[in-house]
Protein backbone atom coordinates (compact mmCIF):
# COMPACT_ATOMS: atom_id res chain seq x y z
CA UNK A 1 0.00 0.00 0.00
CA UNK A 2 2.81 2.41 0.87
CA UNK A 3 4.58 1.61 -2.38
CA UNK A 4 1.35 2.26 -4.30
CA UNK A 5 0.89 5.63 -2.56
CA UNK A 6 4.45 6.53 -3.50
CA UNK A 7 3.46 5.74 -7.09
CA UNK A 8 0.87 8.49 -7.31
CA UNK A 9 1.02 10.13 -10.72
CA UNK A 10 0.84 13.88 -11.29
CA UNK A 11 -2.88 13.47 -11.85
CA UNK A 12 -3.24 11.51 -8.60
CA UNK A 13 -1.35 14.14 -6.60
CA UNK A 14 -3.50 16.85 -8.17
CA UNK A 15 -6.64 14.98 -7.10
CA UNK A 16 -5.37 14.70 -3.50
CA UNK A 17 -4.34 18.37 -3.38
CA UNK A 18 -7.66 19.50 -4.84
CA UNK A 19 -9.60 17.26 -2.45
CA UNK A 20 -7.79 18.57 0.64
CA UNK A 21 -8.22 22.16 -0.51
CA UNK A 22 -11.94 21.65 -1.20
CA UNK A 23 -12.45 19.97 2.17
CA UNK A 24 -10.76 22.81 4.08
CA UNK A 25 -12.77 25.41 2.21
CA UNK A 26 -15.97 23.47 2.90
CA UNK A 27 -15.24 23.38 6.61
CA UNK A 28 -14.50 27.10 6.71
CA UNK A 29 -17.54 28.05 4.63
CA UNK A 30 -19.90 25.41 6.04
CA UNK A 31 -20.63 23.93 2.60
CA UNK A 32 -21.52 20.23 2.99
CA UNK A 33 -21.76 19.59 -0.76
CA UNK A 34 -18.26 20.94 -1.31
CA UNK A 35 -17.05 18.71 1.52
CA UNK A 36 -18.50 15.66 -0.21
CA UNK A 37 -16.66 16.63 -3.41
CA UNK A 38 -13.42 17.08 -1.48
CA UNK A 39 -13.73 13.68 0.22
CA UNK A 40 -14.44 12.07 -3.15
CA UNK A 41 -11.37 13.66 -4.72
CA UNK A 42 -9.14 12.35 -1.91
CA UNK A 43 -10.78 8.92 -1.83
CA UNK A 44 -10.33 8.18 -5.55
CA UNK A 45 -6.48 8.07 -5.49
CA UNK A 46 -6.52 6.16 -2.18
CA UNK A 47 -8.89 3.51 -3.55
CA UNK A 48 -6.83 3.31 -6.79
CA UNK A 49 -3.64 2.84 -4.74
CA UNK A 50 -5.35 0.11 -2.71
CA UNK A 51 -6.42 -1.75 -5.85
CA UNK A 52 -3.02 -1.44 -7.54
CA UNK A 53 -1.18 -2.39 -4.35
CA UNK A 54 -3.21 -5.59 -3.97
CA UNK A 55 -2.51 -6.66 -7.54
CA UNK A 56 -0.39 -9.79 -7.31
CA UNK A 57 0.92 -10.53 -10.77
CA UNK A 58 2.98 -13.62 -11.46
CA UNK A 59 4.11 -12.51 -14.89
CA UNK A 60 6.70 -14.70 -16.58
CA UNK A 61 8.84 -13.40 -19.44
CA UNK A 62 10.93 -15.46 -21.84
CA UNK A 63 13.17 -13.51 -24.17
CA UNK A 64 14.78 -14.72 -27.39
CA UNK A 65 17.15 -12.74 -29.59
CA UNK A 66 17.69 -13.96 -33.13
CA UNK A 67 20.41 -13.70 -34.13
CA UNK A 68 22.46 -12.58 -31.13
CA UNK A 69 25.33 -11.47 -33.36
CA UNK A 70 24.90 -9.28 -36.46
CA UNK A 71 27.09 -7.03 -38.62
CA UNK A 72 26.54 -3.29 -38.44
CA UNK A 73 23.39 -2.15 -40.20
CA UNK A 74 21.68 -5.55 -39.91
CA UNK A 75 18.44 -6.11 -38.02
CA UNK A 76 17.92 -8.57 -35.19
CA UNK A 77 14.54 -9.63 -33.83
CA UNK A 78 13.64 -9.68 -30.14
CA UNK A 79 10.73 -11.88 -29.08
CA UNK A 80 9.07 -11.59 -25.67
CA UNK A 81 6.82 -14.43 -24.58
CA UNK A 82 4.61 -13.16 -21.73
CA UNK A 83 2.36 -15.27 -19.54
CA UNK A 84 0.42 -14.72 -16.31
CA UNK A 85 0.99 -17.64 -13.96
CA UNK A 86 -1.26 -16.26 -11.22
CA UNK A 87 -5.02 -16.44 -10.68
CA UNK A 88 -5.61 -12.74 -10.07
CA UNK A 89 -6.54 -10.50 -13.01
CA UNK A 90 -4.88 -7.13 -13.50
CA UNK A 91 -5.88 -3.89 -15.12
CA UNK A 92 -3.81 -1.65 -17.36
CA UNK A 93 -0.18 -2.74 -17.91
CA UNK A 94 2.64 -0.84 -19.63
CA UNK A 95 5.61 -2.91 -20.77
CA UNK A 96 8.89 -1.22 -21.74
CA UNK A 97 12.04 -3.06 -22.78
CA UNK A 98 15.19 -1.18 -21.92
CA UNK A 99 17.63 -0.98 -24.83
CA UNK A 100 20.42 1.47 -25.73
CA UNK A 101 19.27 4.28 -27.96
CA UNK A 102 21.74 3.22 -30.69
CA UNK A 103 19.49 0.18 -31.22
CA UNK A 104 16.41 2.34 -31.77
CA UNK A 105 13.53 3.69 -29.71
CA UNK A 106 12.62 1.79 -26.58
CA UNK A 107 9.67 -0.47 -27.42
CA UNK A 108 6.52 0.03 -25.35
CA UNK A 109 3.45 -2.19 -25.24
CA UNK A 110 0.12 -1.46 -23.55
CA UNK A 111 -2.06 -4.32 -22.30
CA UNK A 112 -5.66 -3.41 -21.35
CA UNK A 113 -6.41 -6.39 -19.15
CA UNK A 114 -4.51 -9.43 -17.95
CA UNK A 115 -6.70 -12.40 -17.09
CA UNK A 116 -5.66 -15.65 -15.37
CA UNK A 117 -3.59 -17.93 -17.65
CA UNK A 118 -3.14 -15.00 -20.04
CA UNK A 119 -0.44 -15.40 -22.73
CA UNK A 120 0.89 -13.10 -25.40
CA UNK A 121 3.95 -12.88 -27.64
CA UNK A 122 5.33 -9.55 -28.84
CA UNK A 123 8.24 -8.92 -31.19
CA UNK A 124 10.23 -5.92 -32.24
CA UNK A 125 13.36 -5.26 -34.30
CA UNK A 126 16.65 -3.62 -33.33
CA UNK A 127 19.40 -2.34 -35.58
CA UNK A 128 22.64 -0.51 -34.94
CA UNK A 129 24.86 1.45 -37.30
CA UNK A 130 27.73 1.29 -34.82
CA UNK A 131 29.55 -1.79 -33.58
CA UNK A 132 29.66 -2.84 -29.94
CA UNK A 133 28.26 -5.16 -27.30
CA UNK A 134 24.81 -3.95 -26.26
CA UNK A 135 22.50 -5.08 -23.47
CA UNK A 136 18.91 -5.80 -24.50
CA UNK A 137 16.60 -5.62 -21.48
CA UNK A 138 15.61 -5.97 -18.75
CA UNK A 139 11.87 -5.56 -19.17
CA UNK A 140 10.15 -2.95 -17.00
CA UNK A 141 6.50 -3.53 -16.03
CA UNK A 142 4.25 -0.66 -14.98
CA UNK A 143 0.88 -1.42 -13.37
CA UNK A 144 -1.66 1.44 -13.50
CA UNK A 145 -5.28 1.98 -12.56
CA UNK A 146 -7.82 2.82 -15.32
CA UNK A 147 -7.93 6.51 -14.27
CA UNK A 148 -4.15 7.00 -14.41
CA UNK A 149 -3.94 8.07 -10.77
CA UNK A 150 -1.42 5.46 -9.54
CA UNK A 151 1.47 3.66 -11.21
CA UNK A 152 3.89 1.13 -9.75
CA UNK A 153 6.89 -0.21 -11.64
CA UNK A 154 8.69 -3.51 -11.40
CA UNK A 155 11.81 -4.52 -13.29
CA UNK A 156 12.74 -8.04 -14.34
CA UNK A 157 16.34 -9.10 -13.91
CA UNK A 158 17.04 -11.09 -17.06
CA UNK A 159 18.57 -9.52 -20.15
CA UNK A 160 20.57 -10.57 -23.19
CA UNK A 161 23.49 -9.15 -25.12
CA UNK A 162 23.60 -8.30 -28.79
CA UNK A 163 27.03 -8.28 -30.42
CA UNK A 164 27.22 -5.91 -33.38
CA UNK A 165 30.37 -6.72 -35.32
CA UNK A 166 32.26 -4.48 -37.75
CA UNK A 167 31.81 -4.91 -41.47
CA UNK A 168 33.92 -7.80 -42.76
CA UNK A 169 35.10 -7.91 -46.37
CA UNK A 170 36.18 -10.98 -48.27
CA UNK A 171 39.76 -10.33 -49.32
CA UNK A 172 41.39 -11.51 -52.56
CA UNK A 173 43.91 -14.29 -52.22
CA UNK A 174 47.45 -12.95 -52.38
CA UNK A 175 50.69 -14.62 -51.42
CA UNK A 176 52.80 -12.67 -48.97
CA UNK A 177 55.65 -15.17 -48.79
CA UNK A 178 55.04 -16.12 -45.15
CA UNK A 179 53.04 -19.31 -45.64
CA UNK A 180 55.82 -21.64 -44.55
CA UNK A 181 57.89 -19.42 -42.35
CA UNK A 182 55.97 -19.84 -39.12
CA UNK A 183 57.09 -21.14 -35.78
CA UNK A 184 55.63 -22.51 -32.59
CA UNK A 185 54.56 -25.83 -31.09
CA UNK A 186 54.50 -27.48 -34.50
CA UNK A 187 58.07 -26.45 -35.34
CA UNK A 188 59.93 -29.22 -37.27
CA UNK A 189 62.18 -31.15 -34.99
CA UNK A 190 65.78 -31.77 -35.86
CA UNK A 191 67.05 -35.34 -35.80
CA UNK A 192 68.40 -36.03 -32.34
CA UNK A 193 71.93 -37.13 -31.68
CA UNK A 194 72.85 -40.72 -30.97
CA UNK A 195 70.98 -42.17 -28.03
CA UNK A 196 68.00 -39.79 -28.41
CA UNK A 197 66.46 -41.15 -31.60
CA UNK A 198 63.36 -42.40 -29.83
CA UNK A 199 62.27 -38.82 -29.05
CA UNK A 200 62.03 -37.95 -32.76
CA UNK A 201 60.47 -41.08 -34.24
CA UNK A 202 57.10 -42.82 -34.18
CA UNK A 203 55.55 -46.04 -35.39
CA UNK A 204 55.05 -46.52 -39.11
CA UNK A 205 51.51 -45.84 -40.38
CA UNK A 206 49.94 -46.86 -43.66
CA UNK A 207 50.77 -44.25 -46.27
CA UNK A 208 54.01 -42.99 -44.69
CA UNK A 209 56.87 -42.37 -47.10
CA UNK A 210 59.41 -45.19 -46.85
CA UNK A 211 62.19 -42.62 -47.27
CA UNK A 212 61.34 -41.44 -43.75
CA UNK A 213 62.10 -44.82 -42.17
CA UNK A 214 64.61 -44.50 -39.33
CA UNK A 215 66.53 -47.76 -39.65
CA UNK A 216 68.50 -47.52 -36.41
CA UNK A 217 65.33 -47.20 -34.30
CA UNK A 218 63.66 -49.91 -36.42
CA UNK A 219 66.52 -52.32 -35.63
CA UNK A 220 66.39 -51.49 -31.92
CA UNK A 221 62.62 -51.87 -31.50
CA UNK A 222 61.95 -54.63 -33.95
CA UNK A 223 59.18 -52.64 -35.73
CA UNK A 224 59.17 -50.13 -38.50
CA UNK A 225 59.79 -46.56 -37.23
CA UNK A 226 59.71 -43.27 -39.15
CA UNK A 227 61.12 -39.78 -38.45
CA UNK A 228 58.85 -37.08 -37.06
CA UNK A 229 60.94 -34.26 -38.56
CA UNK A 230 58.47 -33.60 -41.38
CA UNK A 231 55.54 -32.55 -39.24
CA UNK A 232 53.59 -29.59 -40.59
CA UNK A 233 54.89 -26.19 -39.58
CA UNK A 234 52.07 -23.80 -38.70
CA UNK A 235 52.44 -20.21 -39.81
CA UNK A 236 51.84 -17.46 -37.28
CA UNK A 237 50.46 -13.99 -37.84
CA UNK A 238 50.63 -11.14 -35.32
CA UNK A 239 48.39 -8.13 -35.92
CA UNK A 240 48.47 -4.70 -34.36
CA UNK A 241 45.53 -2.28 -34.43
CA UNK A 242 46.33 1.34 -33.69
CA UNK A 243 43.29 2.61 -31.77
CA UNK A 244 44.88 5.67 -30.15
CA UNK A 245 42.84 8.84 -30.06
CA UNK A 246 45.71 10.90 -31.49
CA UNK A 247 45.98 8.59 -34.50
CA UNK A 248 42.48 9.00 -35.93
CA UNK A 249 40.05 11.60 -37.18
CA UNK A 250 36.39 11.73 -38.02
CA UNK A 251 33.38 10.72 -35.95
CA UNK A 252 30.97 7.82 -35.85
CA UNK A 253 30.78 5.08 -38.47
CA UNK A 254 32.65 7.21 -41.03
CA UNK A 255 35.74 7.79 -38.86
CA UNK A 256 39.19 6.46 -39.66
CA UNK A 257 39.07 4.26 -36.55
CA UNK A 258 36.03 2.39 -37.89
CA UNK A 259 37.83 1.79 -41.19
CA UNK A 260 40.81 0.43 -39.25
CA UNK A 261 38.65 -1.84 -37.08
CA UNK A 262 36.86 -3.22 -40.14
CA UNK A 263 40.23 -3.83 -41.77
CA UNK A 264 41.54 -5.64 -38.68
CA UNK A 265 38.50 -7.93 -38.59
CA UNK A 266 38.68 -8.66 -42.33
CA UNK A 267 42.43 -9.30 -42.44
CA UNK A 268 42.40 -11.36 -39.24
CA UNK A 269 39.57 -13.60 -40.41
CA UNK A 270 41.29 -14.01 -43.77
CA UNK A 271 44.50 -15.14 -42.08
CA UNK A 272 42.69 -17.53 -39.74
CA UNK A 273 40.85 -19.12 -42.66
CA UNK A 274 44.17 -19.64 -44.40
CA UNK A 275 45.56 -21.60 -41.46
CA UNK A 276 47.53 -18.92 -39.59
CA UNK A 277 47.66 -18.95 -35.81
CA UNK A 278 46.62 -15.31 -35.39
CA UNK A 279 46.94 -12.94 -32.43
CA UNK A 280 45.99 -9.26 -32.19
CA UNK A 281 47.38 -6.41 -30.14
CA UNK A 282 45.78 -3.03 -29.53
CA UNK A 283 42.29 -4.26 -28.63
CA UNK A 284 40.56 -4.50 -25.23
CA UNK A 285 42.46 -7.67 -24.28
CA UNK A 286 45.77 -5.87 -24.72
CA UNK A 287 44.67 -2.91 -22.60
CA UNK A 288 43.41 -5.28 -19.91
CA UNK A 289 46.74 -7.14 -19.95
CA UNK A 290 48.67 -3.88 -19.50
CA UNK A 291 46.37 -2.78 -16.67
CA UNK A 292 46.72 -6.07 -14.80
CA UNK A 293 50.40 -6.48 -15.73
CA UNK A 294 49.92 -9.82 -17.42
CA UNK A 295 50.37 -10.83 -21.02
CA UNK A 296 49.21 -14.45 -20.98
CA UNK A 297 45.78 -13.60 -22.37
CA UNK A 298 47.13 -12.02 -25.56
CA UNK A 299 49.43 -14.92 -26.48
CA UNK A 300 46.76 -17.43 -27.42
CA UNK A 301 45.74 -17.67 -31.09
CA UNK A 302 42.28 -16.27 -31.72
CA UNK A 303 39.31 -18.05 -33.18
CA UNK A 304 37.11 -16.23 -35.68
CA UNK A 305 34.50 -15.57 -32.98
CA UNK A 306 37.08 -14.25 -30.52
CA UNK A 307 38.52 -11.94 -33.15
CA UNK A 308 35.10 -10.54 -34.03
CA UNK A 309 34.35 -9.93 -30.35
CA UNK A 310 37.70 -8.17 -29.90
CA UNK A 311 37.10 -5.91 -32.88
CA UNK A 312 33.47 -5.21 -31.94
CA UNK A 313 34.49 -3.90 -28.51
CA UNK A 314 37.53 -1.81 -29.52
CA UNK A 315 37.45 1.72 -28.13
CA UNK A 316 39.75 4.68 -28.58
CA UNK A 317 42.34 5.04 -25.82
CA UNK A 318 44.71 7.79 -24.78
CA UNK A 319 48.08 6.04 -25.02
CA UNK A 320 50.54 8.50 -26.57
CA UNK A 321 52.98 5.92 -27.97
CA UNK A 322 52.72 2.50 -29.56
CA UNK A 323 55.59 1.02 -27.55
CA UNK A 324 53.66 0.02 -24.37
CA UNK A 325 51.01 -1.72 -26.49
CA UNK A 326 53.63 -3.94 -28.12
CA UNK A 327 55.66 -4.93 -25.04
CA UNK A 328 53.00 -7.42 -23.92
CA UNK A 329 53.93 -9.58 -26.93
CA UNK A 330 57.55 -10.19 -25.98
CA UNK A 331 57.15 -13.80 -24.92
CA UNK A 332 55.21 -15.09 -27.91
CA UNK A 333 56.68 -17.31 -30.58
CA UNK A 334 58.19 -15.40 -33.46
CA UNK A 335 55.50 -14.81 -36.09
CA UNK A 336 56.18 -15.28 -39.78
CA UNK A 337 53.90 -12.38 -40.69
CA UNK A 338 53.19 -9.15 -38.84
CA UNK A 339 50.40 -6.81 -39.96
CA UNK A 340 50.07 -3.30 -38.57
CA UNK A 341 46.97 -1.16 -39.19
CA UNK A 342 48.13 2.33 -38.35
CA UNK A 343 46.86 5.87 -38.04
CA UNK A 344 49.09 8.90 -37.61
CA UNK A 345 52.50 7.77 -36.27
CA UNK A 346 55.71 9.36 -35.05
CA UNK A 347 59.32 8.27 -35.57
CA UNK A 348 59.29 6.70 -32.09
CA UNK A 349 56.25 4.64 -33.09
CA UNK A 350 58.04 3.35 -36.19
CA UNK A 351 61.04 2.41 -34.03
CA UNK A 352 58.77 0.42 -31.72
CA UNK A 353 57.17 -1.34 -34.67
CA UNK A 354 60.58 -2.30 -36.07
CA UNK A 355 61.63 -3.62 -32.65
CA UNK A 356 58.41 -5.69 -32.46
CA UNK A 357 58.88 -7.17 -35.93
CA UNK A 358 61.63 -9.78 -36.01
CA UNK A 359 64.10 -9.97 -38.87
CA UNK A 360 62.55 -13.22 -40.16
CA UNK A 361 58.99 -11.87 -40.27
CA UNK A 362 57.39 -10.24 -43.26
CA UNK A 363 55.93 -6.87 -42.31
CA UNK A 364 52.74 -5.46 -43.88
CA UNK A 365 51.40 -2.03 -42.91
CA UNK A 366 48.08 -0.44 -43.80
CA UNK A 367 48.83 3.24 -43.17
CA UNK A 368 45.73 5.41 -42.90
CA UNK A 369 46.11 8.96 -44.17
CA UNK A 370 44.34 10.65 -41.25
CA UNK A 371 44.19 13.96 -43.11
CA UNK A 372 41.62 12.57 -45.54
CA UNK A 373 39.24 11.84 -42.65
CA UNK A 374 39.53 15.31 -41.11
CA UNK A 375 36.55 17.57 -41.83
CA UNK A 376 35.74 21.28 -41.66
CA UNK A 377 38.19 23.63 -39.98
CA UNK A 378 40.10 20.63 -38.68
CA UNK A 379 40.89 19.57 -42.24
CA UNK A 380 42.10 23.04 -43.25
CA UNK A 381 44.38 23.48 -40.26
CA UNK A 382 45.88 20.00 -40.02
CA UNK A 383 45.77 18.55 -43.53
CA UNK A 384 49.24 19.66 -44.62
CA UNK A 385 50.89 18.62 -41.34
CA UNK A 386 49.17 15.23 -41.23
CA UNK A 387 49.98 14.49 -44.86
CA UNK A 388 53.66 15.33 -44.33
CA UNK A 389 53.76 13.10 -41.24
CA UNK A 390 52.14 10.23 -43.15
CA UNK A 391 54.69 10.62 -45.97
CA UNK A 392 57.55 10.44 -43.47
CA UNK A 393 56.07 7.39 -41.75
CA UNK A 394 55.58 5.61 -45.06
CA UNK A 395 59.18 6.27 -46.11
CA UNK A 396 60.56 5.07 -42.78
CA UNK A 397 58.54 1.87 -42.90
CA UNK A 398 59.58 1.12 -46.48
CA UNK A 399 63.25 1.68 -45.64
CA UNK A 400 62.84 -0.79 -42.77
CA UNK A 401 61.52 -3.48 -45.11
CA UNK A 402 57.76 -3.13 -44.58
CA UNK A 403 55.27 -3.46 -47.39
CA UNK A 404 53.11 -0.37 -47.05
CA UNK A 405 49.68 0.41 -48.47
CA UNK A 406 48.60 4.04 -48.10
CA UNK A 407 44.88 4.28 -47.32
CA UNK A 408 42.70 7.34 -47.90
CA UNK A 409 39.07 7.97 -47.10
CA UNK A 410 36.82 6.13 -49.54
CA UNK A 411 39.36 3.41 -50.40
CA UNK A 412 37.90 -0.10 -50.65
CA UNK A 413 39.73 -2.61 -48.43
CA UNK A 414 39.81 -5.52 -50.94
CA UNK A 415 41.36 -3.18 -53.52
CA UNK A 416 43.96 -1.99 -51.03
CA UNK A 417 44.76 -5.55 -50.05
CA UNK A 418 45.15 -6.78 -53.64
CA UNK A 419 47.51 -3.85 -54.24
CA UNK A 420 49.90 -5.32 -51.68
CA UNK A 421 50.05 -8.48 -53.76
CA UNK A 422 50.69 -6.54 -56.96
CA UNK A 423 53.56 -4.65 -55.38
CA UNK A 424 55.07 -7.88 -54.14
CA UNK A 425 54.83 -9.29 -57.66
CA UNK A 426 53.26 -12.52 -56.44
CA UNK A 427 49.55 -12.98 -56.68
CA UNK A 428 48.19 -16.39 -55.78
Amino acid sequence: MRQALRGLTTRGRAFVAAGITASLCALLLGQKDLLRVGILLVALPVVAALVVGRTRLRLQVRRSLAPDQVPVGTQATVELALSNQGRMPAGLLLLEDRIPYVLGHRPRFVVDRVSPNWRRTVTYSVKSDVRGLFQVGPLMLTVADPFGLVETSRTFTRSQHLLVTPRVYRLPEIRLGADRAGSGENRPRAIASAGEEDATVREYRDGDDLRRVHWRSTARRGELMVRREEQPWQSRCAMFLDARTISHHGHGPSSSLEWAVSAAASVGIDRIRRGYATTMLGGPTTLSAITHRTSASVHQPLTTQQLLTECATVEEHKYAEIGPLLTVDRHTHDPSLVIAILGACSSEDVTSLNRWRTSQAIGVALLLDAASWAVGAEATEKAARLTAAADATENELRRSGWRVARVRRGDHLPTVWSGLGLRSGRIA
